[in-house]
């Protein structure tokens, strides 16, 4: 089928052909979309008849990976962040001062409550919450014993 615009200029828009229907439409530009759902942007180009589908295969998609994602956050568990001086006072809190405890208790406990510091880093915390006035501090080097000075408010 051979196609002949009805006269010369650019502008013209109606078609006739030789053999069947005599006016062809002329397809219309196509429809861009942009979309942001979440973390997720997309972009959907097509033609008007098309875009409802694109639209909805793509919200379909973008909803179940959401919910795949929401899923795997909820396992993960959130990570801890807490200094050893942090810690420590958070067993203070707890009472555990309230009976006498070496460096090498103190350490255990945290390691079970799965904060695993460096000795010297507990037995520095622990001098510098003797030295807040929280804890106290008896016996000779290397074996202190620490006790809380004054119960947590």
């Amino acid at each position: 089928m051979e196609i002949f615009k009805c006269c010369a200029c650019a502008s013209c828009t109606i078609q006739y052909t030789t053999g069947g229907d005599l006016t062809e439409k002329t397809q219309r530009p196509p429809i861009r979309v942009k979309m942001k759902i979440g973390d997720i942007e997309f972009e959907i180009e097509s033609q008007e008849d098309q875009l409802q589908t694109a639209v909805d295969q793509i919200l379909a998609t973008v909803t179940e990976r959401m919910k795949d994602t929401r899923l795997a956050e909820r396992q993960a568990p959130a990570p801890r962040a807490e200094t050893c001086k942090g810690v420590i006072q958070k067993l203070w809190e707890e009472n555990f001062f309230s009976r006498t405890q070496g460096l090498s208790e103190v350490h255990a406990e945290m390691a079970r409550r799965g904060f695993h510091y460096d000795r010297t880093a507990v037995a520095h915390a622990l001098i510098d919450l003797v030295k807040d006035g929280i804890l106290t501090r008896e016996g000779k080097p290397r074996r202190y014993q620490y006790a809380q000075k004054r119960p947590p408010a």
